[in-house]
């Protein structure tokens, strides 16, 4: 399918047409050649009508030598400004005309078209609703010459942000867009009675979803670009979601995976476009239908055709249970299911489907296999942190957070793209700005207390975000969006508090005033160095902040990436910094959000050998460079997907060829298949793939290829997941062994030998080794081994931090 394009920006040679001031050399040629008819006698407030030498002509009022109050320009081509000036500019109220026989009529500021009206193009597109800067901006309502129509939000001329989209033919979409494009979460329902809630990208199924046919029937799974992609399940028509299942869907809408409709109607009633809405002939089909679900873009098989491709294939290989369809009861509204219509549990590749097995209605409700997958579904759909809501004790630090990043951004993103200078470092390159809690010229009302926003450096961070490809308006809607923030408890010493985004991108600390200090230091050379090594993995910086109340107390805090932002849950999460003093995390219940040390470590991980190489190399440059800045201290993050391993994965398959009957007196003490729900089935590599892969968050490096396929460049496909782009240190596919002696460090260790997914990353790389440190080291020194504490000078740190990592990655040669 196509992505919808909901109407971009106001064509180039029509958005720039813009009047300029009526210089005096104008007026004075036009009073010599006595084309001016004075009509009043005010000499400083003058109507008058002047026709231009070059054939163009004003009437109206002009203060001094340029029009001022209501006035009409008329330019040699035929178009028309009616309405209000100010200092020979449009602005106010008024209409303009050009010659192809478009028109709007609204608000403009400055020459441009700001504020609100309506524009009709040559071929009777009609939008009414924000403008900023000639450009769609704000809540909107258009209607195509074809009947389809687009409310909602738009952002720089395109549909961005919550909004609803009609085709003629009936056919709804409501959710998240993206450069005018369905994409984000959304539910597309089709005038058959079909519906799709899920996640989109370009226009296209691409995430979990939920398909329902009109008959009740539905499929829960998940698709890549439009394809079935992964495992689900299929329920008929007469088959009931288990409890189980519904509880997960409820659980994804509740965590954003999947579009939660309650809340899209509401978002649909708080953007109320009645008044917006512009009367059009809806009957008139046009033949250029801007969206046409016959067609793909790229001539492959539409969307409603391969649906009904797929319904065909359902049926067919799912043995068409239409007879045992649901019973509907006249007395009231209940349904009846057939218990013994069976669930498929499906495989698909790229929309071929390769495995099917058949299971028991009625045994998947009501057996402790369901009851035992219940209790892990409760406390996966659980995320970390507390949400900051009204009445938390972070909540008008996160207000005035969000208040000052969208100013930020909303203010430079206009500025024109350009190198950065030495002049855009240091503390001078920093601008301040007060938010009165009722708001100011500059400033929105809002409900924090009175603060003091202060951005460091902004133009190198925008060179920074966009460095690393983040878009303006996606950062916005990450951090400042309709989502709340959720507070991380500090997993260090620093006393730091984290906040993170509600998808998950970006991280945001809180820093020491000598961290500042640091960062604004190192910021030329840091940006160098991002901008030299493309695959560096130091973290990446975004924003640096602060905040004064008017309470009095400063907040300082930064804006990076986070390198746990992937759809693969993350079961494992280390910080190691290559010493032993105090590096375990003794006395605690270890779970998946818990952060283990050096000591915890209880796996060697061996990477294909050229990315090993890479990876030491790069870390190597890394540590280098923070060497010469004088610091220490620093970690490595590591974040570990397990994957099944193979014997688990053979008992699978032989307990999936058990009968139904049988499988659940199995299933009552089959503690080996519970386990193995946590991690999905192996991984495989293939050749590189462009459309169907998924990238990794915050990344501009080169893509790494594999010795054993020629040195060709590959991807990563998951079974039951998806395709991802392999890079350095993003979605890396390694073998983790159990190192010797190391079980009892994990009580919930289940392998001795599996596939894993990695994802690392250098942190905390702003403590100095300063005066401070130097006596830390000297008192530590006298009581402990001064090789196995952490606070040592730059050189000899990063010396022991890269023998540690070479030890946790080994080469091939060293596995015994």
């Amino acid at each position: 399918m196509s992505g919808l394009d909901v109407g971009g920006p106001v064509a180039c040679a029509e958005r720039t047409k813009s009047v300029d001031a009526l210089t005096k050399k104008e007026i004075l040629s036009a009073l010599k050649s006595g084309e001016i008819s004075e009509t009043s006698e005010d000499a400083r407030f003058r109507v008058r009508e002047l026709l231009l030498p070059n054939g163009e002509s004003y009437s109206g009022s002009l203060l001094g030598n340029v029009p001022e109050g209501s006035g009409k320009y008329v330019w040699s081509d035929g178009c028309v400004y009616d309405g209000e000036w100010r200092r020979g500019m449009r602005h106010g109220n008024g209409k303009m005309r050009w010659a192809s026989g478009a028109s709007y009529e609204g608000e403009f500021s400055g020459g441009y078209m700001h504020g609100t009206g309506t524009y009709v193009d040559a071929y009777k597109l009609t939008y009414k609703g924000r403008w900023r800067l000639n450009l769609k901006h704000g809540l909107g309502y258009q209607v195509y010459p074809n009947g389809d129509v687009f409310e909602g939000s738009w952002i720089q001329g395109m549909g961005e942000g919550p909004g609803k989209y009609i085709w003629a033919n009936k056919n709804v979409y409501l959710g998240d867009m993206k450069g005018g494009k369905m994409s984000g979460k959304g539910t597309l329902t089709w005038v058959t009675g079909d519906s799709y809630e899920g996640s989109w990208l370009n226009g296209m199924m691409h995430g979990v979803g939920v398909y329902t046919w009109s008959d009740g029937g539905c499929y829960v799974g998940t698709w890549t670009r439009g394809l079935k992609d992964g495992k689900g399940s299929f329920y008929s028509s007469g088959t009931r979601v288990p409890a189980v299942q519904e509880f997960y869907l409820n659980a994804l809408r509740k965590r954003g995976v999947l579009p939660d409709l309650r809340r899209q109607n509401q978002v649909a009633s708080s953007v109320n476009m009645e008044n917006l809405r512009v009367g059009v002939n809806r009957n008139k089909l046009s033949k250029g239908s801007l969206i046409n679900l016959e067609q793909s873009r790229n001539g492959s098989v539409s969307l409603e055709r391969r649906w009904s491709l797929e319904v065909s294939i359902e049926k067919v290989i799912g043995h068409d249970y239409s007879d045992l369809s649901t019973t509907v009861l006249d007395s009231g509204n209940s349904v009846q299911y057939n218990a013994n219509v069976p669930i498929l549990e499906r495989e698909y590749m790229q929309g071929v489907l390769i495995s099917e097995l058949v299971v028991n209605n009625g045994f998947s409700r009501t057996s402790r296999r369901a009851k035992r997958k219940h209790k892990r579904l409760v406390k996966e759909a659980k995320k970390p942190g507390e949400v900051v809501i009204k009445g938390h004790r972070s909540y008008d630090l996160m207000l005035s957070l969000q208040l000052g990043i969208r100013y930020t951004v909303g203010k430079i993103t206009p500025i024109q793209r350009r190198e950065v200078r030495t002049a855009d470092f240091g503390p001078r390159a920093s601008f301040w700005m007060n938010f009165p809690r009722v708001g100011s010229t500059m400033t929105p009302p809002h409900h924090s207390e009175d603060f003091k926003w202060k951005d460091y450096c902004p133009m190198v961070f925008r060179n920074l975000r966009e460095m690393f490809k983040i878009d303006a308006a996606d950062y916005m809607m990450s951090i400042c969006g309709n989502d709340t923030l959720r507070e991380l408890s500090s997993p260090g010493k620093s006393g730091s508090v984290f906040f993170l985004s509600q998808d998950d991108r970006f991280m945001i600390k809180t820093l020491r005033k000598s961290e500042v200090k640091v960062l604004l230091r190192m910021l030329p050379d840091y940006h160098h160095h991002v901008k030299t090594y493309e695959n560096t993995l130091i973290t990446k910086f975004f924003g640096l902040h602060r905040i004064k109340p008017s309470s009095g107390q400063k907040f300082r805090f930064v804006v990076m990436g986070n390198m746990f932002f992937t759809d693969l849950r993350i079961h494992r999460r280390f910080d190691l910094k290559g010493s032993s003093l105090g590096r375990s995390a003794d006395n605690v219940e270890i779970d998946e959000n818990t952060i283990l040390k050096d000591l915890d470590l209880n796996y060697y991980f061996f990477l294909e050998p050229s990315w090993r190489e890479g990876l030491l190399r790069q870390l190597e440059i890394d540590s280098k460079f923070l060497e010469a800045q004088n610091i220490m201290d620093y970690s490595l993050l590591l974040g570990v997907h397990h994957r099944a391993p193979q014997h688990l994965r053979t008992q699978l398959v032989r307990a999936q060829s058990i009968t139904t009957d049988a499988l659940e007196s199995v299933a009552e003490d089959d503690t080996i298949e519970d386990d193995m729900l946590s991690y999905h089935e192996g991984l495989v590599l293939v050749p590189r793939g462009s459309d169907n892969t998924v990238t990794g968050p915050h990344i501009r490096g080169s893509r790494l290829r594999a010795s054993a396929a020629g040195d060709e460049v590959v991807d990563l496909l998951l079974p039951g997941t998806a395709r991802l782009q392999i890079q350095q240190g993003v979605n890396m596919p390694a073998r983790a062994e159990l190192i010797p002696g190391r079980e009892e460090k994990d009580k919930q260790i289940l392998h001795e030998c599996c596939d894993v997914v990695l994802y690392l990353g250098i942190i905390d790389i702003l403590q100095e080794y300063n005066m401070t440190k130097k006596i830390e080291h000297a008192y530590k020194s006298f009581h402990f081994d001064s090789l196995s504490i952490s606070a040592v000078d730059p050189t000899f740190y990063s010396q022991r931090f890269l023998e540690f990592i070479k030890k946790v990655f080994p080469g091939q040669n060293n596995n015994s």
